[in-house]
């Protein structure tokens, strides 16, 4: 049975160590903003035009505050560097977690720290590509006779990174079931019992974390149905061989 290593570092050690964690991946996340600040203005250009593609013509985006053109474009590139930064700031995490972690513990973090990050970057791609264009396509549609479009660069910004945050966490699923199904809070076969509660509750996350219309609301939360079957059935693989290796021990123990 493999054991964790005894912790001989004292409090200040380990706080020590977290401290210069963090500031590795502050820096990380600095290096990559001070490289892609220059193309700030380029940057938003490129993920506004879902929305500008959907606007009628001759209409185009305001900026009702004196400095938004400015901290609009800076307050994307800084969020855009941690997107970009975030493998190695969770592997900064890891590093400082994993000397107290077993043998095994070893094993299953790792690709699930990398299966997380491709999961984030995979919900922020699909609300890119998939979800901005339709909802914006149906908020074209339905504006009253006489009102023109012209939406404010700030408010669009807090708008999108609303979704990439919520469609990001919510491709996170499959990797909460594993961990909940590694710890033991529950198991996939208890999950399956759950689903009809699952569904009802996707869609009231979906209302909660989308704009107000039915369209964003559906398209979160069927993904995160879809995940979550997946996520029970790499549980289920997980689990079984789980089980499969606690009987082997047993056996060998008698």
């Amino acid at each position: 049975m493999s054991t964790a290593p005894a912790p001989s570092a004292s409090l200040f050690d380990h706080l020590l160590e977290l401290r210069n964690r963090l500031l590795r991946a502050i820096l990380a996340v600095l290096i990559v903003f001070c490289c892609l600040v220059y193309f700030a203005q380029d940057i938003y250009q490129y993920v506004a035009q879902p929305l500008l593609a959907t606007m009628p013509e001759g209409s185009q985006m305001i900026a009702t505050d004196v400095a938004s053109p400015f901290f609009a474009p800076f307050k994307l590139t800084l969020v855009l560097s941690l997107f970009i930064a975030m493998p190695f700031v969770l592997y900064q995490i890891w590093s400082f977690v994993a000397p107290g972690l077993y043998s095994n513990e070893k094993r299953l973090i790792v690709p699930l720290m990398f299966g997380s990050t491709l999961l984030f970057y995979s919900g922020i791609a699909f609300a890119y590509f998939i979800v901005f264009p339709v909802v914006f396509t149906f908020f074209a549609s339905v504006v009253p006779e006489g009102v023109m479009i012209a939406t404010d660069i700030s408010s669009y910004l807090d708008f999108i990174l609303k979704l990439f945050f919520a469609f990001g966490a919510a491709f996170e699923i499959p990797i909460v079931i594993i961990l909940l199904c590694w710890t033991g809070m529950t198991t996939p076969d208890s999950l399956r019992e759950k689903r009809a509660y699952v569904v009802v509750g996707a869609f009231i996350v979906g209302m909660l974390l989308t704009p107000p219309d039915i369209i964003s609301q559906t398209m979160l939360a069927v993904p995160m149905l879809l995940l979550f079957e997946v996520g029970i059935i790499i549980a289920s693989f997980y689990h079984k061989e789980d089980e499969d290796n606690s009987i082997d021990g047993k056996e060998s123990k008698e």
